[in-house]
């Protein structure tokens, strides 16, 4: 009996020891008062003593050293420090991706560019004033390419433009290397509309459209998906916290100043259930976020290899020059077919009388073109270069929107340990964490959040990725779903002139006049033989297998015949 006494008497002095230092830091609120007013508040807000609290809304009621005005302007400041993580965390990964694409934009616009420059300087330098009187083709050539980079086939039809671009050129070529003949607008429609059958310009065409078709896609479509990283986050960030999100925030950041434990800090377990809670809608984005980025990933794989967009611009104007070369070398089958399809044209009298075709060969006059004026690389930089950093980014991106709360809850104003705050005094704090997304959120303890009202933004956002990340795969295979064709870029285009004996090709002629001859559908197996008279002979040029483009070199010499005939106009 005496001990239970004695035991009574320990336990009441405990408790009244207690009571007594809890009294006494409500009996002064001084530290709540200098910490209130270091976040900007009136400290006259702040009552010098502790006060009933029965009146507050988020933190325990007793005395307290706060008033419902504190509470409420304590909840906006607590709104403010949540956002204020996640804003900074989100604003870095816009300027990231932002910064990323500038580079990857700037730097296929400036490939585009040097491009033409390129080719520009090779034609002036071999033809002077010749090539610039011919000189648009080619500007429209990489304008349509610089359109459909920027706008994709809503702008340029790539597979239309290049045909057209094969067929204008061919019609150019086929005058020039018959300058002794007259062609009249319907008898080039006739050679026009069959530059398939006709195949002048060796395998070029064909493994050029594939190859710009792929790696402009590919392109494109990367840069578009850098362009919308920082779009989405830039939405997602200003979607606005919930006011059960604000409430439990105010609870863990600012309830200890009510109790005068201004530097009591929250448990880390308690911080992470609150964000958790508070960025569920958020969460809900890192599927559709994840599988956006490895399609990013994937893509820029491509681009370091099959569809490498610098390795097929950088040398275009040697594989355009091949082409030409190609011509020359099938003029004779060329020509000849054309002859038997759409009749024997006219013998121009003014060209014969004026000069012979020996005498027309000014091949003295060009120069070999030199490697080293090739344009420096785009951007001072190289496409393995920004692939492999951009790469590193995309991996660091990963999982950003669920390990916000981990993020944010491992700053200085978090405890690791057990000695924190845990919503209403300082102990453990109790509670299981509970995972991310909407879902889980039934079972927070600490925030209530109505899962039955997913966020529209961050749901619209969701759907953004999804579609985006069906572009990226289709651009993986080379497709471009956006536009009405679903070409995979296998097919063919104006390809290999006459690899074997067997090249029939059968026309369908529109009524041609009498100078140019019969007109009448015909078919024929190409002719061997010598070229039609005045067609330029260019030597075969040998390719350069290490490189696999003929050297620039020996490329002046093949084209030698396109000079010959441009200058025949000027002869007449």
């Amino acid at each position: 009996m005496k001990s239970l006494l004695a035991l009574c008497v320990v336990w009441t002095v405990v408790v009244l020891s207690v009571s007594g230092t809890a009294e006494q830091k409500l009996n002064n609120c001084n530290e709540v008062r200098a910490a209130y007013s270091s976040k900007g508040f009136n400290v006259n807000d702040v009552p010098n003593k502790g006060i009933n609290g029965v009146h507050l809304k988020v933190c325990p009621q007793g005395y307290s050293c706060c008033t419902v005005e504190m509470e409420e302007k304590l909840s906006q400041q607590s709104h403010t420090e949540i956002k204020a993580p996640v804003s900074k965390l989100s604003t870095s990964l816009q300027s990231t991706f932002k910064q990323r694409h500038d580079h990857f934009d700037k730097f296929f616009r400036e490939l585009l560019k040097n491009a033409e420059i390129s080719l520009d300087s090779m034609f002036v330098k071999t033809y002077g004033m010749m090539y610039v009187q011919n000189s648009e083709l080619f500007k429209n050539f990489f304008q349509s390419l610089t359109q459909y980079y920027a706008s994709g086939s809503a702008a340029v039809n790539l597979d239309s433009m290049l045909s057209d671009f094969w067929a204008d050129l061919l019609e150019r070529m086929f005058r020039l290397v018959n300058v002794q003949y007259e062609f009249s607008d319907t008898y080039m429609e006739c050679v026009s509309r069959h530059t398939e059958e006709l195949q002048p310009f060796g395998d070029v065409p064909r493994k050029l459209r594939i190859q710009l078709t792929r790696s402009f896609i590919a392109a494109r479509t990367f840069v578009r998906g850098l362009a919308l990283m920082p779009e989405v986050a830039n939405k997602v960030s200003t979607v606005s916290a919930s006011p059960s999100c604000v409430r439990a925030a105010m609870k863990m950041l600012y309830c200890p100043y009510c109790s005068g434990q201004v530097a009591l800090k929250p448990c880390q377990n308690y911080c992470l259930n609150v964000m958790r809670g508070c960025l569920a809608n958020q969460a809900d984005l890192d599927t559709e976020w994840n599988n956006f980025l490895d399609a990013m990933h994937s893509l820029a794989e491509r681009l370091e290899g099959p569809f490498n967009f610098e390795s097929v611009m950088d040398p275009i104007d040697v594989k355009i020059s091949e082409a030409i070369m190609n011509m020359q070398e099938n003029s004779m089958q060329v020509s000849q077919k054309v002859f038997q399809g759409c009749g024997m044209p006219k013998t121009s009298t003014a060209f014969r009388s004026k000069r012979s075709v020996k005498d027309s060969t000014f091949t003295s006059r060009f120069r070999p073109y030199s490697p080293e004026a090739r344009p420096t690389t785009a951007a001072g930089t190289s496409l393995d270069r920004l692939t492999s950093e951009v790469k590193k980014k995309l991996k660091h991106a990963k999982k950003f929107w669920s390990t916000l709360p981990e993020t944010v809850c491992v700053s200085e104003g978090i405890a690791a340990g057990d000695e924190c705050w845990n919503g209403t005094a300082k102990s453990r704090y109790e509670s299981d964490v509970i995972g991310s997304g909407l879902a889980n959120q039934i079972s927070n303890p600490d925030v209530d959040v109505d899962i039955t009202k997913p966020d529209t933004v961050i749901r619209s956002q969701i759907a953004v990725l999804k579609e985006m990340t069906s572009r990226l795969k289709a651009a993986h295979s080379g497709i471009d779903i956006t536009a009405e064709s679903d070409d995979d870029g296998s097919g063919d285009e104006s390809g290999s002139g006459c690899d074997g004996p067997n090249c029939d090709i059968y026309f369908s002629v529109p009524p041609t006049s009498d100078k140019e001859g019969g007109g009448k559908a015909v078919g024929g197996k190409a002719v061997g033989g010598s070229a039609a008279a005045g067609s330029p002979r260019v030597n075969p040029v040998q390719s350069n297998n290490s490189a696999g483009v003929t050297s620039r070199g020996s490329m002046a010499l093949a084209l030698c015949g396109l000079a010959l005939a441009l200058l025949a106009p000027h002869l007449r």
